[in-house]
This record gives structure tokens, C-alpha cells and sequence, in this order.
């Protein structure tokens, strides 16, 4: 966890210096925001970081497209690691229509261990936006929806949130559904289609296979 404190902190450095110089600072040549920079040259799997203000939530994402669950058991660094770092969907990419990000729900609140407060619709009301930042923009995201469910059994036809990155508009139909039926509490806040949605995704104990989601859509 150490080390994932110095990595945000290198982040949060580097956008108080950018704040200070008057902000809007340019993307560097390879179009990555100048505050990943250094962070992306030592680990180019780094997708994106995603924080939550008020929750241990300030991460760097990861993404490997050819091993999707890399970095479930490894830090930035690529070291062994128990809590692992969040990580994208394999099938993720740049502008994709529902990032997917999964973390472990580890019993000290690290890792994505305190997304089960959003269980509770005061958490959510005080703890509205998710901000993911992929490379290349920052986003803002509200939070829609806290989910508790399960990977289905082999063979059934339950609708599998994990294959849902947004890129088919029916699926995306299905998943609008699936959140729709399954919400924990109601936020008044309806998704669309076209909409950018995030989806953070971790293990919960209510039953086995059980998941934890909180969906978020794009609102900057």
C-alpha cells in the first residue's frame, strides 16, 4: 500500500504544480497528460488513475489486453503483491463505452474495499462522483447505481456484466436493464443510451461467485 501512497502522491505533486502554473497544461508528445507522464514511462501498462475523494480510493489503473488478470497478485512495479492493483477489462480500450475496473476487496479498506459502503445510499449521496482519468482525458462520473450480484453458473443464460464494455448497442440495452432491476437503492438517475458509463467491480460475500458493483456515467 506504501508504494501505491508514493505513486499518488507523485500524481497529486504534479497536478498541484500544474494547478499553480495557472493549469491547462498540454498533453506531452505522446499525448499522455503530464501528470501520468513519468508514472507511464516506468510501466506502460498504466491505463488510467482512478480516485474517489473522502474514500482510500486513488489508484493507478492497469490493462493488459493479452492477461487480463495480470495484475490481480502484482503492484505497479510488476512485484508480487496480495492486494494487487486495479486493473481494466481486457477487452477495454480508449473511449469504450463501459469501462470495466476490477480491484480486491481487501478486509483493511484498501483496494476497492470501500466501494461496499455505496451498498448504503448515504454513502452515495455523499460520495457522488468517481473520477477516472484514462491517459490521454480526464473524466468525472456519477455514481447510478450500487449492485450486488454474481458470476453465473457454466451454461446459464444470466446476463454476464463482465462482457459489457459498451461497444453493442443491445448489450448495452441489456446491461441499462440489468442495473435497472438490480440497483440497490434508487438515485433518481436513469442511464441512456449513449451514455459513458464505468463500472467498478469487486468480490462480496453475500453469496459465492458474489460481486460487488458500483456504476458510474460520464457527466464531464
Amino acid at each position: 500500500v506504501e508504494r501505491n501512497d508514493a505513486l499518488a502522491e507523485q500524481v497529486h505533486q504534479m497536478e498541484k504544480q500544474i494547478a499553480e502554473a495557472g493549469g491547462g497544461a498540454l498533453p506531452t508528445e505522446d499525448g499522455v497528460l503530464p501528470q501520468y507522464q513519468a508514472l507511464w514511462e516506468k510501466n506502460q501498462d498504466l491505463a488510467g488513475w482512478l480516485s474517489i475523494e473522502g474514500t482510500a480510493i486513488d489508484y493507478p489503473v492497469m490493462h493488459t489486453a493479452q492477461d487480463e488478470e495480470y495484475y490481480l497478485r502484482r503492484a505497479f512495479d510488476r512485484s508480487n503483491s496480495v492486494s494487487g492493483t486495479p486493473f481494466l477489462a481486457a477487452g477495454c480500450f480508449t473511449g469504450c463505452g463501459n469501462y470495466i475496473i476490477y480491484g480486491h476487496n481487501m478486509k483493511d479498506g484498501s483496494m476497492f474495499g470501500s466501494l461496499i459502503s455505496y451498498k448504503d445510499a448515504a454513502f452515495r449521496a455523499a460520495h457522488p462522483i468517481v473520477q477516472f482519468d484514462t491517459l490521454y482525458a480526464s473524466h468525472s462520473y456519477e455514481v447510478v447505481a450500487a449492485i450486488e450480484t454474481e458470476i453465473p453458473a457454466e451454461g446459464s443464460d444470466a446476463f454476464r456484466y463482465y462482457d459489457c464494455i459498451g461497444t453493442d448497442p443491445e448489450q448495452f440495452a441489456q446491461y441499462c436493464t440489468f442495473i435497472e432491476q438490480n440497483r440497490c437503492y434508487d438515485t433518481g438517475i436513469t442511464i441512456q443510451p449513449g451514455d459513458r458509463l464505468l463500472t467498478l467491480s469487486t468480490c462480496a460475500y453475500h453469496t459465492a461467485n458474489g460481486r460487488f458493483l458500483v456504476v458510474a456515467r460520464q457527466v464531464d
